[in-house]
């Protein structure tokens, strides 16, 4: 009735206070919305404020960048995705090309010209791309509105935003995607056709295949990944950004997979030479052999279990970051906001309380400064307090310089964005004045803003006693708070927003973690997956190729079981290879993420976190799904007797 333009949209509904207070008599207001003001109207109108009504501004601004870092996140992993897809494009149609040498030659050889080909080609080509296209599309928008609801709510739980939990098809979108696939097809098929188009007719319909000169191609591509490997040491050097991180870790990963199909073709042909038993030889000579049609779909999952293994480091990292630092934050066993005049009471009557260990008081308000607002926060001197604090730096005895001195403590965000360290002394302006030495820099997660941390001396000193206080209560071992908190806001009447249990905060905030990252951790396996069917299709059809190389081994006395058994412990070797190049180049785009792109988008860094058991998860189910496509192909082929094989591929 209201929203004649559309103009509300998500999970919200809008409907006159009465109706409200007809359904739920309790229903009241809980925010009263401003406009943006002048700095001079936002303190006129804080200081007309009646006691228990705070003012605060609205994190819009915060919000859209911590928004806009997690859009950025997800389309470097969907980009990620793409180039894995591409890689594995590639590898299809250049086999497709390969595969066609012997018909492209007779056509050639009768007069038809590279011109005509190459339109049939790109016509053929054009179709397979807008079929992709479309299935691609219609599957984005399904995988989109099944991943969605879940970032809905975790957006909605952190930041209070309103996100719809329906994706709408949108032109946009499509166009942008359409322009992605042909750029990716042009990048993909350029090279196969041009090397198909420009060879000799005599040379494709005498069956002497391209294939014999990927060793060639392989000793290009690691020059060409040498030069990228150079470009990311010169972008590293320069001033790091968000942009410039994210163009570090493309660089890095395309140069390592530009050089890894060279170091594996190196790797086989030297151990066929060199090792004494025949038939080692003979497998890694035939690995060598298999790299030309198996060396891009190889580059392609080693990418993919890269960016597996470095979602699951950096998701592993932060999980486990952000539990210790609740943990320690959220020390006290009950939370209580009160009014700054029941303040004082409700701390005496809770310290008579026989439940009650200790009381721990804690001041905050908001102080204006050139480099925006700083928040002022107050802490005493207990151990429990010294123990809720995670420190990164501190100059020695900095708990004792906080509270007989002149010195604070500051927030990581703040230190990272003003450039502050241990031993500086900075301006807190308002009435605190100029003259405080920085004694330790504190992590703080999730906090936008600069916060500055001092002693209740100084607090009462500088502040007497204005701004919002907390109260903190450390409750007796074994002791249940459901009582206490029951009788609290029975003699105080206070509502239940004002009184929080920090067992239900610190849950709820790892059940929001947990629900925020499960989108990273399902195109990661996504990813992985697009790799382990790429490496599959390029053996199916490398395989098919090679009919007659098996069938012939099998006339000679090869049996069954060997060649499937062969068939998947080439793959196996191949997997392993890649493992071993992907677990410290997946390490490396962790840190690269958290030294660079979270710290610049966030304000904030964390501690990497090697997760073992995980990384010999994923290798586990990797190297199965390997096994299993390099066998597959074989008992397909298997299935008649050696010599009708022989007589079909001949």
């Amino acid at each position: 009735v209201v929203d004649q333009n559309n103009l509300i949209n998500g999970t919200r509904l809008i409907a006159d206070i009465s109706l409200l207070r007809m359904l739920k008599r309790s229903a009241g207001l809980s925010v009263i919305a401003c406009s943006d003001m002048s700095t001079e109207k936002f303190e006129r109108l804080k200081n007309m404020l009646p006691n228990g009504l705070t003012i605060s501004r609205s994190s819009k601004a915060e919000l859209e960048s911590l928004t806009s870092a997690f859009h950025l996140n997800l389309k470097a992993m969907g980009m990620l995705s793409f180039v894995v897809g591409l890689f594995i494009f590639y590898q299809a149609m250049s086999l497709s090309f390969i595969q066609r040498q012997p018909l492209v030659g007779i056509l050639r050889q009768t007069g038809v010209s590279g011109w005509q080909l190459a339109k049939a080609l790109c016509l053929e080509l054009l179709i397979l791309v807008v079929l992709s296209w479309i299935c691609g599309n219609v599957f984005g928008v399904m995988l989109a509105n099944q991943l969605l609801p879940a970032v809905s709510s975790s957006l909605g739980d952190l930041y209070d935003a309103n996100v719809g939990l329906t994706i709408d098809w949108n032109w946009r979108w499509s166009g942008y995607s359409l322009l992605m696939a042909l750029l990716g097809a042009f990048l993909a098929c350029a090279w196969p056709l041009v090397r198909l188009l420009r060879s000799q007719p005599i040379r494709l319909t005498s069956r002497l295949s391209l294939m014999r000169f990927a060793g060639t191609e392989f000793t290009w591509q690691a020059l060409i990944g040498c030069g990228f490997l150079v470009a990311a040491v010169a972008v590293y050097q320069a001033p790091q950004t968000q942009e410039t991180g994210f163009a570090i870790i493309a660089l890095m990963l395309i140069s390592v997979a530009l050089f890894t199909p060279f170091l594996m073709w190196k790797l086989f042909n030297s151990l066929s030479y060199s090792l004494r038993w025949v038939r080692a030889r003979w497998f890694f000579a035939d690995a060598a052999s298999s790299m030309s049609y198996r060396g891009v779909a190889t580059m392609a999952f080693m990418l993919a279990l890269t960016a597996n293994i470095g979602v699951e480091t950096m998701v592993g990292s932060f999980r486990d970051t952000t539990d210790k630092w609740l943990t320690q934050r959220l020390a006290a066993d009950l939370y209580i906001y009160p009014t700054n005049n029941a303040a004082a009471r409700m701390s005496n009557w809770l310290s008579d309380q026989p439940e009650v260990d200790s009381v721990w008081w804690r001041w905050e308000k908001d102080v204006a400064s050139p480099v925006g607002s700083i928040q002022v926060v107050s802490t005493g001197p207990s151990e429990g307090e010294l123990e809720a604090l995670t420190i990164k730096l501190g100059i020695p005895n900095y708990w004792y310089h906080l509270h007989h001195s002149k010195g604070v403590l500051i927030s990581e965000s703040m230190s990272l964005k003003l450039g502050i360290r241990p031993g500086d002394y900075i301006d807190l302006y308002d009435s605190l004045g100029s003259g405080w030495q920085v004694v330790g820099v504190y992590y703080d997660y999730g906090n936008p803003y600069h916060q500055v941390m001092m002693s209740h001396r100084n607090w009462l000193y500088g502040f007497a006693g204005r701004g919002n206080v907390g109260l903190g209560v450390i409750l007796k071992d074994d002791v249940n708070s459901l009582g206490l908190r029951s009788r609290l806001e029975s003699v105080f009447r206070l509502g239940s927003e004002r009184v929080f249990d920090n067992n239900n905060i610190h849950s709820q905030a790892m059940r929001v973690f947990d629900r925020t990252f499960a989108i990273a951790d399902t195109l990661g396996n996504i990813t992985l997956v697009i790799a382990v069917f790429g490496i599959f299709f390029a053996t199916v059809a490398g395989e098919v190729s090679r009919q007659r190389h098996i069938s012939l081994q099998r006339c000679l006395g090869v049996s069954a079981k060997e060649l499937i058994l062969t068939g998947s412990l080439q793959l196996f070797v191949f997997g392993l290879i890649s493992s071993l190049i992907a677990i410290p180049l997946g390490l490396a785009l962790a840190s690269l993420i958290v030294d660079i792109v979270i710290k610049q988008s966030f304000g904030w860094s964390l501690e990497l976190q090697v997760i073992p058991w995980d990384y010999l998860q994923t290798f586990a189910w990797a190297m199965a799904a390997l096994m299993l496509a390099g066998a597959l192909p074989v008992m397909r082929m298997i299935r008649n007797t050696p010599m009708k094989s022989l007589r079909d591929a001949l």
